[in-house]
């Protein structure tokens, strides 16, 4: 049986889908099911929006594709990192003001050029909620981390010969 071989340009394509996927699924969480997204929720969706653009503009420019992997895959590494401190730090407090996250937003003004999307309306306490047994930022974590792995693939990819 032939492994999965993908090429760098299906695989840039497939990640920023699965990053346009956990955006999609956060909004539907939160205009659906009314979960409130702290900073560090909002800055976790800044991150999936910042990897699919890499990866749609790795895709379409193939001689820039491994360079805008790498990049991905930091800024993956970068969202694991704000979910693991989501989890183990910011949860436990009770306001998010004036945290790394907020000061990002912030100064991206993120929250006045789209705040359906943007828009922080609950605390890191509030933010803290489990989708099916799972703290929600784990899930994130979980994403982060094989996005993190399938960005190293591309970056590893021999060149095509030609």
């Amino acid at each position: 049986m032939a492994a999965f071989n993908a090429t760098p340009r299906l695989t840039l394509a497939a990640m920023a889908a699965l990053c346009l996927a956990a955006v999609g699924a956060a909004l539907v969480s939160q205009h659906v099911f009314d979960m409130r997204p702290c900073p560090w929720c909002i800055l976790q969706r800044v991150i999936f929006v910042g990897i699919a653009l890499l990866c749609i503009v790795g895709a379409l420019l193939p001689s820039a594709a491994r360079a805008l992997a790498a990049l991905a895959g930091l800024l993956a590494l970068s969202g694991a990192a704000s979910a693991l401190y989501q989890h183990f730090v910011a949860a436990k407090s009770s306001s998010c003001n004036l945290t790394l996250a907020d000061k990002i937003i912030t100064a991206l003004n993120l929250e006045s050029l789209a705040p359906p999307l943007f828009q922080v309306t609950g605390t890191c306490a509030d933010a803290a909620v489990d989708l099916l047994g799972v703290p929600y930022e784990f899930w994130a974590l979980a994403l982060f981390v094989v996005l993190a792995i399938v960005a190293a693939t591309v970056v590893r990819t021999p060149r095509p010969r030609g």
